[in-house]
């Protein structure tokens, strides 16, 4: 893998961008799926409904929030199938979202979990650890 970037759907597609995946569970309010230039929408990798109703996008509770949804990304077999395929990817993967705050969202956990899990096996081993 080359690059993981973050980017609002809302924000214009750009020829760098790269393969762009859209990973919020619900499909974004006021964007035309045919405007979207999306080359996959992984609905099944976002955090899950209780999880996000949980966080309700409060910056005291994105600590917590980010380790379990961490905890989700290693231990459902939906999203580690998911994983994997991104982690697959090579060159750059652009991780679109709709969140209107960009420091604290699910998207920036997604991110910082596939590059540091990316390399050498590391997110095999993850996943073990948690069984």
């Amino acid at each position: 893998m080359d690059d993981y970037r973050l980017k609002r759907i809302y924000t214009p597609a750009e020829r760098d961008d790269g393969i762009r995946i859209l990973v919020d569970r619900l499909w974004p309010r006021g964007v035309a799926k045919s405007e979207a230039h999306l080359d996959r929408w992984m609905k099944e990798i976002a955090p899950s409904s209780e999880l996000r109703q949980w966080f309700g996008h409060r910056p005291e509770r994105f600590a917590e929030f980010a380790r379990r949804y961490e905890w989700e990304l290693t231990t459902d077999g939906t999203k580690q199938a998911l994983v994997k395929e991104l982690l697959s990817l090579s060159g750059t993967v652009t991780l679109l979202y709709a969140a209107k705050d960009e420091r604290y969202n699910h998207a920036v956990v997604l991110r910082e979990f596939l590059r540091r899990y990316g390399h050498n096996g590391a997110y095999g081993k993850r996943c073990e650890q948690m069984e």
